[in-house]
């Protein structure tokens, strides 16, 4: 069922997935990939999670799909954790729901956003990252000009300072600039494959700064006792496995890295047996410890 509710004078619109078995039962909250809205990865991940007994909501970010806030399609970390916050919320007031049993899940970007609002809400039971971005400064530091990468969007950020228009970029493209360039991004966003019409080839230039500022990864630090479940593909060429190795190593037990043996890291998107072998592990995983 469609739902909206606010955070922030915001107004988010997400999708409640109820499972036919009786109540009440745990509750997930995901979270997903940049740039993604709640009708793409996490609305599939949604869907077969319920199907196996727990409900459910995939929603649309802040400035992100129906959801409200400005500057559209710009990336907001904090803002992204006040909106998991409210998502819990809404969770606990539901009767379907289990209040003291609720799960974050998040893939890709989300992963990371997902383990950092785990770590630090105490309604969260359990965490589960599925083809996580990790992200962390220190990381982004060794893989680029970092200090000319902030001069040039502090650039950007200055011209809006002083009254100028928010700059875009395309959020994918085959070619030329893109915040997700080449062809692997463009198979699933650029296709059928990611089509919605609450999607649009766009984002604020500004959120390749939070991208690369952001530390998610601090919060395999602070997890702890909570249970943690990463899983992984064996070649991703976007969400490194290094990143899910160190998420995991800097994660106490419980904990389980399962690893699946998929080349492209949007093969966790959308395509089988990848999709149906994520799902299975997060099940289990969340079956034992939810």
């Amino acid at each position: 069922m469609r739902i909206e509710f606010a955070v922030d004078d915001v107004t988010l619109v997400g999708e409640l997935r109820v499972p036919e078995a009786e109540g009440p039962r745990p509750g997930l909250v995901l979270t997903g990939p940049f740039t993604g809205v709640r009708d793409q990865v996490t609305g599939l991940y949604a869907e077969r999670l319920t199907s196996l007994g727990y409900v459910t909501l995939a929603f649309d970010h802040r400035t992100w799909g129906e959801s409200g806030g400005l500057p559209r399609r710009h990336e907001d970390p904090q803002g992204k954790l006040h909106d998991l916050r409210a998502a819990v919320s809404v969770l606990r007031s539901r009767p379907e729901v289990d209040g003291e049993r609720i799960g974050a899940v998040g893939i890709c970007l989300g992963a990371g956003y997902a383990l950092k609002f785990a770590a630090f809400e105490p309604r969260v039971k359990v965490f589960a990252g599925i083809a996580g971005a990790y992200n962390n400064p220190y990381t982004m530091r060794s893989g680029m000009d970092y200090q000319a990468a902030l001069a040039g969007l502090g650039e950007t950020l200055e011209r809006q300072d002083l009254g100028g228009p928010v700059e875009y970029l395309p959020a994918v493209a085959p070619e030329g600039e893109a915040a997700m360039p080449g062809d692997e991004p463009y198979a699933y966003y650029g296709t059928e494959r990611g089509a919605s019409p609450h999607w649009a080839n766009e984002v604020t230039r500004a959120s390749l700064r939070e991208l690369i500022t952001v530390d998610n990864m601090m919060g395999a630090d602070f997890l702890s006792p909570k249970p943690a479940l990463i899983v992984h593909g064996v070649v991703d060429r976007f969400c490194s496995p290094e990143g899910a190795e160190e998420a995991y190593r800097r994660l106490d037990e419980p904990k389980r890295l399962v690893w699946l043996d998929a080349k492209r890291h949007i093969d966790l998107y959308d395509q089988e047996p990848y999709v149906t072998q994520a799902v299975e592990a997060t099940a289990t995983f969340l079956d034992a410890h939810l």
